[in-house]
């Protein structure tokens, strides 16, 4: 084996290493919430904690690396709902279908490791995915009302702070029943957001993206 090759082996390695830290990280979240160990992650990863410390150095590390492949996940999904779907709305539906594990891991980040959360919102990665995705959304979102499919009187930030609402964690119910509410919650917004001939006037004007910007 050549060096060059050698450490084109280890770098693979490491990557590979790397995504599996993720991904246990990203399992055990979801199954167990915020009290999940370095060890029991290292466990599910079958990597040692030695391993696990040289790629995240510390535990807000490894959050936000986990939080970060989330939003990469989010983003592909809409992506691929916006080129795929025949109209809007059923991209629309299909995102908030494919990415509610996802959307849902990622609220229960923002509450169980809020200072965590709250520096990586100055992330540069972050938030150039925060970008895209509200893009997308905000064509899908105007796409459908335009075709007629979705009610006319709400914005894209109503969408997204909708989403946010009915996936936060509540206090006192267990990880499945949890899930499930959030589930049948999320199809009850999506049957709200219809356009139909007796929708009542919301209060208040639409919440739009620039609404969600900092400072805004």
């Amino acid at each position: 084996m050549t060096p060059s090759s050698s450490g084109r082996d280890l770098r693979a390695d490491a990557r590979l290493n790397r995504e599996q830290i993720i991904a246990a990280a990203r399992e055990l979240f979801a199954e167990r919430g915020p009290d999940v160990s370095t060890e029991e992650v290292a466990r599910r990863a079958c990597v040692s904690t030695g391993t696990l410390y040289r790629r995240f150095p510390d535990r807000q590390a490894l959050i936000s690396a986990v939080a970060l492949d989330g939003f990469h996940r989010v983003v592909a999904i809409a992506r691929t709902a916006e080129d795929e779907e025949a109209n809007a709305w059923q991209a629309l539906t299909r995102f908030v279908h494919q990415a509610r594990t996802e959307l849902r891991l990622a609220t229960w980040l923002s509450v169980w490791f809020a200072s965590t959360w709250a520096e990586l919102q100055e992330d540069p990665e972050n938030q150039r995915l925060r970008h895209i995705l509200l893009k997308i959304l905000n064509r899908l979102v105007r796409s459908a009302q335009s075709d007629g499919d979705m009610r006319p009187d709400v914005g894209t930030g109503d969408l997204a702070l909708l989403i946010a609402l009915l996936l936060r964690p509540i206090p006192g119910l267990h990880t499945e029943l949890s899930q499930r509410s959030a589930d049948r919650a999320l199809d009850l917004m999506l049957d709200s957001l219809r356009a139909r001939d007796d929708n009542q006037q919301l209060p208040h004007q639409r919440i739009t993206t620039a609404d969600l910007e900092p400072g805004s």
